[in-house]
């Protein structure tokens, strides 16, 4: 008996992951998830990855996060931005790991957040807003960070440097990121929020 609700489980798990992979994959190749900007590209898919974390635990917010981290880089090789086609030029394998790595990471803090909160919290509705609210916040975070790590010298980032009027990596995130990612974070936390919490009660978890 405990066998077969085992199977369930994980039949469940994984038909709820593939649904959400395809909302990824299809986000990520429509303009649904992305709006571009002179500099950086604002991203909507942070909000299945934030429902993933929240509906399947940590475990499925780092696939989820795999999944958009893929689609990341598919759109690098394909539809580059200007920096991202600078970056490439630099060097494809960090452009790899600059895509993917912060977005797995993400997928696994959110959910650890997710989880840490619903307990902390006792399951107050609070806990999807605040837990969808970290994913965007964390996703330009590790991306910036990396990018500053991996092409801060690089030469595209440096005349954009100057362009900003930035000396340090902390003012070059801030003055690139500015008021987008704080456009970036309130959609995705506040419609992740709703979407979770929805399902939650619908799939009653």
């Amino acid at each position: 008996m405990e066998k077969t609700s085992n199977n369930l489980s994980n039949v469940r798990f994984l038909t709820q992951l593939a649904l959400l992979a395809a909302v990824i994959i299809l986000m990520a190749l429509t303009p649904i998830g992305y709006i571009r900007t002179p500099i950086l590209t604002v991203t909507l898919i942070t909000i299945p990855v934030a429902v993933g974390a929240m509906l399947l635990g940590p475990k499925g917010g780092a696939i989820c996060g795999l999944v958009f981290g893929l689609t990341s880089f598919y759109t690098a090789l394909t539809a580059p931005s200007a920096m991202m086609a600078a970056f490439m030029a630099v060097n494809p394998i960090l452009v790899a790991i600059l895509c993917i790595v912060p977005r797995i990471i993400d997928g696994l803090l959110c959910g650890l957040i997710f989880k840490g909160l619903r307990g902390a919290l006792k399951k107050n509705p609070v806990s999807f807003y605040l837990a969808g609210l970290s994913c965007p916040v964390l996703n330009t975070v590790l991306f910036m960070g990396t990018l500053v790590v991996f092409f801060y010298n690089c030469e595209y980032v440096v005349a954009l440097r100057d362009t900003l009027g930035v000396s340090n990596p902390f003012a070059f995130i801030i003055a690139a990121v500015g008021i987008q990612a704080l456009i970036e974070a309130g959609v995705c936390g506040i419609v992740s929020g709703i979407v979770s919490q929805a399902l939650t009660k619908a799939l009653k978890k």
